[in-house]
């Protein structure tokens, strides 16, 4: 069995950020683990701009942005494997591996940092009526095919559901010479950033239809045709509003899941909001000395938060290896109040934090001219205005350590109405 310090699982984004800040941080001896045959995570098919602009002050593209932590990563030394399966972890950081150079691998870790990610809503989950005929497939899965793979997926495509992905790839098929007739959201609001809205449907004159659903589709061996229809406050179709779309392809952006099926086997608590593991100020999970980070804790907009999460995993899984992080009972708990979907980290343990305390959140719904207050127990420590908030945009909340009284119960983030 190989003895190694710290053990990262993914090397996307996440990954990649967490190994450079731990090495930074005193820690040499590093593995990250990648499944996929070369670092850089989805960033690799992601060759859109947009990246970067908080990180390096600057827009970069997807691969740009993974080329910048992927040299780091070997200019500092640090191991890696690619085209390698992890089968196992336990509660003692014992993990099994696979590829076909080492074969089967047994390795035992002081400390780990999961970051690998996470997975696209099939169709499956969507119970959309209708035969199983080709051309229904991901965004994600249509965008490695044309950004990576060189294949077109359809001429006359339709786009179900308004995630970012979704939204980048209706101007990526009109760009490669395809139809796009329209993005259909069930939901009244886009669970797109509005910059993607913007850039990618308002100027190629590609409609969004906000509380739309498809409701059946045609086809037997090739996707013909789907029918859509509006809907109501509940959600269920709303007869008569009912239009058919020729097309030959679908691309579903319907919700990206955290890939937690390791962190199941481990034991982890998890939080059913995000389906993420829970985690405290260190981005440590309810495991001592297993972290989480990235999308696989909650699904993030940006790239360049995902990487500011990473580096406090990171650094902190250092602390942990070193001996320096303080195990106490006494937590302070973070509240999700009105309007607000949920909180990172869900718990904190004032005696490890560092200057700030860095909280990611999201909304349940649109708000504009709305207030974001913070209370710790009773008093309020932090109020800001924001002109509007929306639930495909995440928010990053900066909150002093020195606001927070050290006898605090309970953090209660929460919005309030113009005042």
């Amino acid at each position: 069995m190989n003895k190694i310090e710290l053990v990262i699982i993914g090397g996307g984004p996440a990954g990649l950020a967490a190994a450079i800040e731990a090495n930074e941080n005193g820690i040499k001896d590093i593995l990250v683990i990648e499944r996929d045959r070369e670092l850089g995570g989805i960033l690799q098919q992601c060759i859109h701009n947009g990246f970067g602009l908080q990180v390096f002050n600057e827009e970069l593209t997807g691969p740009e942005y993974a080329n910048r932590f992927i040299k780091q990563l070997k200019e500092k030394g640090i191991d890696y494997k690619i085209d390698t399966m992890v089968l196992d972890i336990d509660k003692n950081k014992n993990i099994k591996a696979i590829n076909r150079e080492d074969g089967f691998m047994q390795i035992k870790a002081k400390a780990i940092i999961l970051a690998m990610g996470c997975r696209e809503r099939t169709r499956g989950a969507l119970a959309i009526p209708g035969k199983r005929p080709a051309g229904i497939l991901t965004a994600g899965s249509a965008q490695r095919y044309i950004n990576m793979e060189g294949y077109m997926v359809g001429k006359k495509a339709f786009i179900l559901g308004s995630g970012d992905i979704g939204l980048i790839m209706a101007r990526r098929l009109t760009l490669e010479g395809a139809e796009v007739l329209g993005v259909a959201e069930i939901m009244p609001y886009s669970g797109g950033l509005n910059r993607n809205i913007v850039q990618c449907l308002d100027d190629y004159d590609i409609p969004l239809f906000l509380s739309h659903t498809i409701i059946d589709i045609k086809g037997n061996d090739r996707l013909e045709g789907l029918w859509v229809a509006k809907v109501d406050e509940k959600r269920n179709p709303i007869k008569g509003t009912e239009k058919y779309y020729e097309c030959d392809t679908l691309l579903l952006s319907v919700g990206l899941i955290p890939e937690n099926e390791l962190s199941s086997d481990i034991g982890l608590e998890f939080d059913n909001t995000t389906s993420g593991p829970i985690v405290n100020e260190s981005m440590e999970t309810s495991v001592e000395g297993i972290f989480a980070c990235g999308n696989v804790v909650h699904v993030h907009d940006l790239v360049d938060f995902v990487t500011e999460e990473s580096r406090r995993a990171g650094k902190f899984a250092a602390k942990y290896i070193k001996g320096e992080i303080k195990y106490i009972d006494r937590k302070i708990k973070t509240t999700s109040g009105n309007g607000i979907k949920y909180i990172i980290p869900h718990h904190v343990r004032y005696e490890n934090l560092e200057s700030k305390l860095k909280l990611f959140t999201r909304v349940t719904d649109v708000y504009k001219n709305t207030y974001i207050q913070i209370k710790a127990d009773d008093k309020t420590i932090y109020k800001k205005k924001e002109r509007q908030l929306t639930p495909g945009e995440m928010e990053m909340i900066n909150l002093d350590k020195e606001k927070i009284p050290s006898d605090t119960q309970n953090i209660i983030v929460e919005l309030l109405e113009e005042l």
